[in-house]
């Protein structure tokens, strides 16, 4: 186990608690004035602490840098072995027993995957263990689990998430799709060359940091179909949004099968290119950060989330 390189000869005591705390929410923030907004302090009367504890410490915790801050090696030791702690409390604190699976859960989804497939199904969970507080946060935004306290994320991506625990859920499949007006009005069945006299529907946030027309770009390295996208385009932030523009003949959106096969099957939508194609490493993940003991609330929740997924999905 890697130590504290100057704290060897240092015993921690009741008098160092309230200045671990400053660190713990400087640390979470790398920021003086964003833990003084949180504790009530001045940000002068953080750095005075902070400076205070390193002293009392004899550890050099943060680097000072104009504007900002950040964590030396030993910051990011001490604030790591803080994080764990804090995990045990509050596993200490919630759950009392196996028996009585209790405590809140923090879930961010992208808001796509939260309406079509989530929320649905969720009164099961809550019936299933009643004494978990679950909280289900929507949005697009890459979340940094140093400074946001989210116990999971269900996104879509490539799974790609250095230093986090990284569960597939289950893969996604892809294919334009249209209303059989729209379908009809520019002759699109069967003819993708038509494409280009269409308009684009793009979900401009399909992943973190995708570009505007990711997907479409996706869908076209895997088929054998030549890409040339239309000029006229309108542009989203969920892909459920460009699933609803297409089905009020607003032009040709990239349709995920897990949000829109119900729509497919009753005949709202079509596939005028042929069917769904398989996206390598794409689909949908469910990211933590890791812990030494994963709480018992959030593997039933990971567990439970698992058992929703259909055995026929891709």
């Amino acid at each position: 186990m890697n130590k504290l390189s100057g704290a060897a000869a240092v015993k921690l005591n009741g008098s160092h608690l309230g200045g671990l705390h400053v660190f713990l929410v400087a640390a979470r923030h790398l920021s003086f004035s964003q833990a003084a907004d949180e504790l009530c302090l001045t940000a002068s009367a953080v750095s005075h602490r902070i400076s205070r504890l390193e002293a009392e410490l004899r550890l050099k915790l943060f680097h000072r840098l104009p504007r900002k801050v950040s964590l030396t090696e030993d910051g990011e030791r001490l604030f790591s072995v803080m994080q764990r702690t804090m995990d045990e409390l509050s596993e200490a604190i919630h759950e009392r027993s196996d028996a009585e699976i209790a405590g809140q859960l923090t879930l961010y989804v992208r808001p796509s995957i939260a309406q079509c497939w989530l929320v649905p199904r969720i009164a099961e969970f809550t019936s299933r263990y009643p004494d978990i507080q679950l909280d289900i946060r929507v949005g697009n935004e890459s979340i940094d689990h140093r400074t946001r306290k989210i116990d999971l994320v269900l996104c879509y991506s490539d799974g790609n998430h250095p230093g986090l625990s990284t569960v597939r859920l289950m893969g996604e499949r892809i294919a334009p799709v249209c209303s059989p007006q729209y379908a009809e009005a520019h002759q699109l069945t069967g003819n993708p060359d038509q494409l280009t006299t269409c308009t684009a529907l793009h979900d401009i946030a399909a992943w973190d940091n995708a570009a505007f027309d990711a997907e479409w770009r996706l869908w076209g390295q895997s088929t054998e179909h030549p890409l040339q996208l239309p000029k006229r385009f309108l542009t989203f932030d969920r892909s459920d949004l460009c699933t609803l523009a297409a089905l009020n003949h607003a032009g040709v959106a990239i349709g995920r099968e897990q949000l829109i096969k119900e729509r497919v099957l009753q005949g709202d939508l079509i596939l005028p290119f042929g069917g769904f194609v398989s996206t390598p490493n794409y689909g949908y993940y469910l990211v933590h950060p890791t812990h030494e003991q994963t709480p018992r609330r959030l593997q039933v929740l990971v567990e439970w989330l698992a058992n929703c997924v259909d055995a026929t999905t891709p």
